[in-house]
This record gives C-alpha cells, structure tokens and sequence, in this order.
C-alpha cells in the first residue's frame, strides 16, 4: 500500500503546471477529462492509505469531478484555483503554490509569494 500525499489533477498540463512547484515526494494522478466511479477507483485503489488531494479546473468539468470524489472519497481535500484564472494549467506557479502551500505542502522557495 502506497503512503504518502496523493493529488488528482484532470491531465497531463496541470501535472506539469504543478511538478516542478512541489518540494516533497507527491504522486500526481490525471483523470484524463471526466471519469467515471469504475475509473475512478481502479486510478485510486493502489493509493488507499494516501492522503487525497483534488485539484481541478474552476468549470463544470472541475465541479463534476469533485462531486464524484465527494460522494466515493468524502476524506479528499478540494484545491481550487481562482476563478479568474480557471484552468490549474493557466494559473501561475506562484499562485499554485500560494494554494498548495496553504494545504500544507512543501513547496520550492522560489515559488514563495
């Protein structure tokens, strides 16, 4: 069983927008767009004792998706980027990390507000 902070994001840009920002060892996991339950559990099943993190995009995509976590993992903690910007790929990385540090992630210095 995988330990350790676990953070759903909705695809590859929004990985990549929030990798290089982390100071610590997180395991990042895209749904790839809009799942279902059965996806949904087969991408969170080998990370059960991780602490879930959700960080989608401000739209109904993003608002369906953490609908669905809340109704099958009611313990996954909701990141959400600022509706001015969106999409988590088209925030800035300072504000990213603003986010993530407030949830309590390690984060690089540089991206310290």
């Amino acid at each position: 069983m995988v330990e350790g902070k676990c953070l759903i994001v909705e695809g590859r840009s929004d990985k990549l927008q929030i990798e290089p920002i982390l100071n610590e060892d997180v395991k990042i996991l895209c749904t790839n767009g809009t799942i279902g339950v059965h996806q949904l559990e087969e991408l969170l099943d080998p990370y059960e004792g991780c602490e879930l993190y959700t960080f989608f995009d401000a739209d109904t995509s993003g608002d369906k998706l953490r609908a669905l976590m809340d109704r099958h993992y009611p313990e996954a903690e909701h990141l959400r980027t600022m509706p001015t910007y969106k999409e988590v790929e088209t925030t800035p990385k300072k504000v990213l990390a603003a986010i993530l540090l407030r949830a309590h992630f390690s984060i690089h210095n540089e991206y310290i507000l």
